[in-house]
């Protein structure tokens, strides 16, 4: 903790010495001698808002630099009175982000992007890239998101609602890898190969484990997106995208050659995990495949998406299949408008209707089976009912309201550990196979609303 604390205070009081120093760069352009006898050009940097951020530019405009900030104060109340399990409220900070993002020399770009939530330090971004906006492309090595789910790939500060849908734990999120993209109004074409996970102690220590003891290689990803855009000007879009991984067993995962679903019912306060497969021993590779549908009209969205992992195992073992999937609506009250970023095939920022800012109103709802019969797992399935509102204050400021239904079947026991319906005599279990309840009744039903306070700069 001493450590993190120090690592905040010194990244922090780094931002204000380098901001310092390139705000007092107003002077014009000089050249000099440095210390080792090499010319050196001293450029201005211009500070500038630009879309929600302080930037620093030169005026040449071939150096640009940010910070970007995220703090989410989050908090929950769970509706669990008529429940087979408690569930504990409270508060949290969720995100506590910090970011420096660069472009040097017009091409090459570079970001380092840090959590300090929860009293450790993770790694969330940490890349060098090249782009050119004159031919629609852009080359990534180091560690940054797969490109798959259109609700993943999403940063947190553009998402529609506090938490993502339950089909996005199949997603892999970031990994260390090298990847390309190229696009233009009507089409998204990105794909790379990815590798282990290095977001924090725990995950690098069990790969330096399996590396150290067994000499086990860390194994790799084959990840691409293709989207499709029919419509997309005037306001106006339809999004049409397919995805699909090919992923062979990472030494970053906890235990080598397994899988493993293990997920909460999307709030990050309670820590019960109802819906989890277990280890899934005896892996040889994983695919996933996806399907993204999205539109939207000035200030109306929709956007949709099922992902589906099948787990391919050792001979003699039987293979495993899991799907999930959501679809969600969303409104801006007040004539506010729908971003898309052509670059990145998402949506981006919310344009407020009125000076003082805008309500947006959305639902969603979330379906995810983790049960696969012929495999003999059964990790339990579940549907979620979302509504929420959001109050966007400026474009750094918002605050949001969510209220969500979720319904377990009676696999939902978490690997055992949690009831998941009541036994001929009454009394709650954790065995699914003694829940008395007819078909379509078993599992620990509940409704919890959440609020989120946010802001970003």
């Amino acid at each position: 903790m001493k450590t993190i604390n120090r690592s905040l205070m010194a990244l922090l009081l780094m931002a204000l010495l380098f901001g310092g120093k390139l705000a007092s760069a107003q002077e014009n352009d000089t050249v000099r001698i440095d210390a080792y006898g090499r010319t050196v050009k001293r450029m201005t940097a211009n500070p500038e808002y630009w879309s929600g951020f302080l930037t620093f530019e030169s005026k040449n405009r071939d150096m640009r630099t940010w910070f970007d900030l995220r703090v989410n104060f989050d908090g929950a109340h769970y509706f669990d009175k008529n429940t087979l399990n408690e569930l504990g409220s409270g508060l949290t900070i969720r995100r506590l982000r910090f970011a420096m993002k660069t472009i040097m020399y017009k091409h090459w770009t570079g970001e380092v992007d840090l959590n300090f939530a929860g009293g450790q330090l993770d790694v969330k971004d940490a890349f060098i890239g090249y782009k050119s906006d004159e031919h629609n492309y852009y080359f990534k090595a180091g560690y940054f998101k797969e490109p798959i789910s259109m609700e993943t790939t999403t940063t947190s500060r553009y998402q529609t609602f506090i938490e993502e849908p339950f089909m996005t734990e199949f997603a892999p999120a970031r990994q260390l890898g090298l990847n390309f993209s190229k696009w233009d109004t009507k089409y998204l074409v990105v794909g790379g190969i990815h590798f282990n996970d290095v977001e924090n102690l725990e995950v690098t220590t069990w790969s330096q484990d399996a590396n150290k003891a067994n000499g086990t290689d860390e194994g790799y990803s084959l990840t691409g997106k293709a989207v499709f855009r029919p419509i997309n000007k005037d306001n106006k879009l339809v999004h049409i995208g397919i995805d699909a991984s090919y992923r062979t067993p990472k030494t970053s995962w906890e235990f080598p050659n397994t899988y493993r679903v293990s997920m909460r019912d999307m709030t990050n306060i309670s820590r019960k995990k109802f819906l989890d497969s277990d280890d899934i021993p005896n892996v040889e590779s994983n695919v996933l495949l996806g399907g993204e549908l999205a539109a939207s009209y000035k200030n109306i969205k929709f956007a949709s998406e099922y992902l589906l992992t099948k787990v391919n195992r050792k001979e003699g073992f039987e293979n495993y299949q899991a799907s999930g999937l959501f679809a969600s609506v969303s409104y801006l009250v007040f004539g506010g408008l729908y971003h898309y970023n052509d670059e990145e095939g998402e949506f981006t920022r919310v344009e407020r209707g009125k000076e003082w800012g805008d309500i947006e109103l959305a639902f969603r709802f979330d379906y995810i089976d983790l049960n696969d019969t012929k495999a003999k797992i059964m990790g339990g399935s579940a549907n979620g009912y979302t509504g929420g509102v959001t109050y966007h204050v400026n474009p750094n400021v918002k605050f949001m309201l969510n209220y969500s239904y979720i319904d377990h079947d009676r696999y939902a026991n978490g690997k055992g550990k949690l009831y998941c319906g009541t036994d001929v005599d009454g009394n709650p279990t954790m065995d699914y196979t003694k829940v008395s309840e007819p078909a379509g009744k078993g599992g620990d039903d509940y409704g919890l609303i959440q609020a989120r306070v946010e802001i970003d700069f």
